[in-house]
């Protein structure tokens, strides 16, 4: 299970060191990909190939299905782990999340999302904010 908040820097060749706890997750191989709210998605090779397979199933019909399966397929990269357990984040991916130098990963139980530091410190300040009706809602959804 993927789980926690890290702090990490981004080196000049655009590499990220992913926590030590999270690497076993992904000795098969990893996906990195945009996602939503401007962060990056990191996923196993397992489970990416079941969001894959759920994602080409999408209705080619509908527009939203479309441009949804169009942004996270093609911004789709597999990446390697160097010995010091660091991703290449492809240029076009950073530029997506805004990443520059500061980053955050953090677990999401069968994913990892990759933040750029301001991003995330905003997006936690809201949703710290609004936890209780948060928590309301989903609990009409049986949670």
């Amino acid at each position: 299970m993927l789980i926690g908040e890290y702090k990490h820097i981004i080196d000049t060749k655009k590499r990220l060191a992913i926590p030590v706890k999270f690497r076993r997750s992904f000795v098969q191989g990893a996906v990195i990909t945009r996602g939503i709210d401007n962060c990056l998605v990191i996923y196993s090779s397992k489970e990416w190939e079941s969001m894959a397979n759920k994602l080409g199933k999408l209705p080619a019909s509908q527009t939203e299905a479309r441009s949804f399966a169009r942004i996270m397929l093609a911004g789709a990269m597999a990446v390697k782990f160097d010995r010091l357990g660091r991703i290449l984040i492809p240029d076009y991916l950073k530029e997506y999340a805004s990443l520059k130098k500061k980053a955050v990963v953090i677990g999401l139980y069968n994913r990892l999302e990759v933040w750029s530091e301001e991003k995330w410190e905003s997006y936690k300040q809201r949703a710290e904010k609004e936890v209780g009706d948060l928590a309301s809602k989903l609990g009409e959804l049986g949670l």
